[in-house]
C-alpha cells in the first residue's frame, strides 16, 4: 500500500503530465496558449463555463474526455493523499496515546516525576541508569516535547489534578518525586499525592528553607534543595583525599553543573593560552581580578596531578588549567578579556 506522501507526489506527477498534455493538444487544434490553458482548467476542476470554442470533430471530442478522465482521476488521488495524511496522523496519535496509557496502566512499584524541568530531566536520566521504572507528568508544551524526544512515558496533565495523578498510577506507585520550580505547587502536589496514596514515598522540591516545614506537614518523606545538595557534593568532592581524580571526572561534573544551573552557578576549566593576560600572575591575582565572579577549586598542569585548592601564591604560567566555580554570566566576559580559553564542562540539555 502506497505511503500518504507517495500516493500525493504520483497524483501531482500525473496531474502536471496531463496539464502539459492537453495544452499541446488543444493549441495543435489549432487554439491560441491561452484559450487552451482556459479550456484544460475548466475542463479538469468541472467549472462548467461552456468550452471557448465547439468542439466538432470526434477527435477534439475523445481528447477532451481523456483530458477530463485524466485531470480529474489525478487530482481525487493528490486529495486522497492529503486526506489519508491527516487520517494516518491522527489515528497514530490515537495508538500511541493508547499505547502509553496501557504501559502506564501496567506500571507498578514505579517512579511518578512530577515536573519534567532541569531537576526532573536529571532525575529521569538517573533512574534510566539503575533501572527504575518510571513516568512523567508534567503539564509544559515543550518540557513534553523534550520527553517525547527521549522516548518517555509522559502524560500530559496537571501534576496537582487527581485524575491526572490516577492516570499516571498512584496508587500503584512506590515512589513520586515532585520537583516542578514552584514551591506552592510542590506543596499542593504532595497534600493530593499523599491523600490518594497514604504509603507513598514522596520527595519533594523546596527552593525556600522556609518551605521544608510546609512540605513535612503536607505530607513529603524527604525534602531537597538544589542549592543545597549542590552546595554538599561540591564540598565533598573538593574535600575528598583523591580530589584530584575525581575533579578528571566527567560525569559527576556534569552533574554538578545540572543541579547548579537552576541557581545560575557554573563549573567551568580555563586554560591559559600562550597569549593570555594572566601568565606570571597569581592564583590570587586571578581571584581579585574576578572581583567576585569565581572562585579557584582546582589547577591542573600538563602531566602533574591535579592541584584541590591551589596556594593563593602559585604562579600561572602557559598550558595552566584552572578550574574555577562562579556565575555562568560572568565567566565569559572576564575569559575573553583576559584571554582565557573556555574548556568547559558540559552539561546535557
Amino acid at each position: 500500500m502506497q505511503s500518504a506522501f507517495e500516493r500525493m507526489v504520483a497524483g501531482t506527477t500525473i496531474l502536471a503530465i496531463t496539464l502539459a498534455i492537453a495544452i499541446l493538444g488543444y493549441m495543435a487544434f489549432g487554439w491560441t496558449p491561452l484559450e487552451a490553458i482556459y479550456m484544460v482548467i475548466i475542463t479538469i476542476f468541472g467549472v462548467g463555463y461552456g468550452e471557448v470554442k465547439p468542439l466538432e470533430t470526434p477527435v477534439e471530442r475523445i481528447f477532451t474526455i481523456f483530458v477530463i478522465i485524466a485531470g480529474t482521476s489525478s487530482a481525487v488521488y493528490i486529495v486522497g493523499g492529503f486526506v489519508q495524511m491527516i487520517t494516518e496522523g491522527e489515528i497514530n496519535r490515537a495508538f500511541d496515546q493508547t499505547r502509553k496509557q496501557r504501559e502506564m496502566d501496567t506500571l507498578q512499584d514505579h517512579v511518578i516525576i512530577c515536573g519534567f524541568g532541569r531537576i526532573g530531566q536529571v532525575l529521569a536520566r538517573q533512574l534510566i541508569e539503575v533501572g527504575e521504572g518510571f513516568v512523567i507528568l508534567e503539564h509544559d508544551p515543550e518540557n513534553i516535547a523534550i520527553a517525547q524526544e527521549q522516548n518517555y512515558l509522559v502524560y500530559d496533565g496537571n501534576p496537582s489534578d487527581e485524575t491526572a495523578l490516577e492516570k499516571v498510577g498512584i496508587k500503584r506507585a512506590k515512589v513520586l518525586a515532585t520537583v516542578v520550580p514552584d514551591d506552592a505547587n510542590n506543596v499542593f502536589i504532595t497534600l493530593t499525592a499523599r491523600e490518594l496514596n497514604p504509603n507513598l514515598q514522596i520527595l519533594a522540591r523546596g527552593e525556600l528553607a522556609s518551605t521544608e516545614k510546609k512540605l513535612r506537614l503536607a505530607g513529603a518523606n524527604q525534602v531537597v534543595s538544589p542549592a543545597t545538595v549542590s552546595g554538599l557534593r561540591m564540598a565533598n568532592l573538593i574535600a575528598q583525599p583523591s580530589g584530584q581524580d575525581l575533579l578528571g571526572q566527567a560525569e559527576e561534573l556534569t552533574y554538578l553543573n545540572e543541579l547548579l544551573s537552576p541557581i545560575d552557578i557554573q563549573m567551568e576549566e580555563l586554560k591559559i593560552p600562550g597569549d593570555s593576560l594572566m601568565i606570571g600572575r597569581t592564583v590570587r591575582e586571578l581571584e581579585v581580578r574576578a572581583k567576585g565572579a569565581f572562585i579557584v577549586i582546582g589547577l591542573r598542569r600538563p602531566n602533574d596531578p591535579t592541584l584541590i585548592q591551589p596556594t593563593p601564591s602559585l604562579m600561572l604560567d602557559r598550558g595552566d588549567t584552572v578550574v574555577i566555580l562562579g556565575r555562568k554570566t560572568e565567566i565569559p566576559k572576564f575569559a575573553s578579556h583576559y584571554v582565557l580559553q573556555r574548556v568547559g564542562i558540559s552539561v546535557s540539555s
